[in-house]
């Protein structure tokens, strides 16, 4: 014999759909007048119409019950409206969020860019939180090292070059000439 916790666990007590889209779900209405399928906006189409049908044929019990359906499921929907809207209003203030962190972010960024070509890049790269702290005796922690700052451009020594003859440079390369073997008497 099975225990009636096991049978019951898949249902929903509420006759509430968990979760979903209820806006575009389809539902089965059991009406006074037979059932009466569609999404939502649907049946409360269906049963404003038949509340209009009733009422024309003077029957004010049928066009009573036939409201109250439509009212029923005009009330889920107007509920799974808000909800949606709840949730979009959530997402678009998390979008905002993140925005305004990537703003932040690339403002940083830019800033960190611009010190860096004006020569200031040993303070550009400490986040800020660090570059306003002091310690409380008033001595700096830092200690400027040899690679923080930037190293002065020494000018290149050039070799002076050797003046140009005139002979030289008509007749080109000068040689050097050769010598000749002295003659024994």
């Amino acid at each position: 014999m099975r225990s009636s916790k096991s049978r019951s666990r898949g249902k929903n007590r509420n006759n509430r759909p968990s979760g979903g889209n209820i806006i575009n779900r389809v539902f089965d209405s059991s009406g006074p007048d037979g059932k009466v399928r569609g999404t939502p906006q649907q049946i409360i189409d269906k049963y404003n119409q038949l509340h209009r049908d009733a009422q024309l044929s003077g029957d004010r019990v049928a066009a009573e019950n036939f409201a109250q359906h439509a009212e029923h499921y005009l009330r889920m929907l107007a509920e799974a409206q808000r909800e949606m809207d709840k949730a979009r209003e959530e997402q678009e203030e998390e979008n905002r969020r993140r925005q305004a962190e990537r703003d932040r972010e690339r403002a940083e960024r830019l800033k960190a860019q611009e010190a860096v070509a004006n020569g200031s890049e040993g303070t550009s790269q400490q986040p800020a939180d660090q570059q306003n702290a002091e310690p409380e005796n008033g001595d700096s922690t830092l200690v400027e090292t040899p690679e923080s700052q930037p190293k002065p451009k020494k000018p290149r020594a050039r070799k002076p070059r050797a003046p140009k003859s005139e002979s030289s440079s008509q007749d080109g390369p000068e040689v050097a000439p050769a010598e000749e073997p002295q003659a024994s008497e």
